[in-house]
């Protein structure tokens, strides 16, 4: 059984409304990136179902650097190109993996993950890390999801 807070709908456009509001309420006028993307990792964990990590990479040079999280421990280094995180830095888009096993190059930090979603995130024209987030289930993210994620990874560019 997942566990959701009463406050969360069930229905992921109006969750996604909420979380902008939430999320922009954390970081508004705080100048802190490393407390602002651990608010927001603990609000996404708080607010969506049946994910076992959710975090950031930022960028250094050619590296995702681990970030603030909530889940169990993760890679800390992975190269632009390698993984899901570092595809999506190198392609410059958001990537939805249903299955992350059939996913070339996949890089397994936990063994518990099934699915995942990543996000880039950009500052001042260039991508300058990503936003991750896995799943236990198989095919748990879908479009309302990339659409509602993008939008919350536009407050957090907001931020840098």
């Amino acid at each position: 059984m997942s566990f959701k807070p009463a406050a969360y709908s069930a229905e992921k456009p109006l969750m996604y409304r909420i979380l902008k509001t939430q999320l922009t309420g954390l970081v508004d006028g705080v100048p802190h990136i490393t407390a602002n993307l651990a608010n927001a990792s603990a609000l996404f964990r708080s607010a969506l179902l049946d994910i076992n990590w959710v975090g950031f990479y930022l960028l250094e040079g050619d590296t995702l650097i681990l970030g603030p999280f909530q889940g169990n421990p993760a890679c800390v280094e992975i190269k632009v190109g390698s993984g899901v995180c570092g595809t999506a830095v190198s392609k410059d888009e958001i990537i939805l993996v249903e299955n992350v096993h059939e996913f070339p190059g996949h890089i397994a930090c936990d063994s518990a993950s099934n699915s995942e979603i990543v996000i880039p995130i950009h500052a001042h024209g260039k991508i300058i890390g990503v936003l991750d987030i896995d799943s236990p289930n198989f095919s748990r993210f879908d479009e309302e999801d990339k659409n509602g994620l993008a939008d919350l990874v536009k407050i957090i560019e907001g931020c840098f």
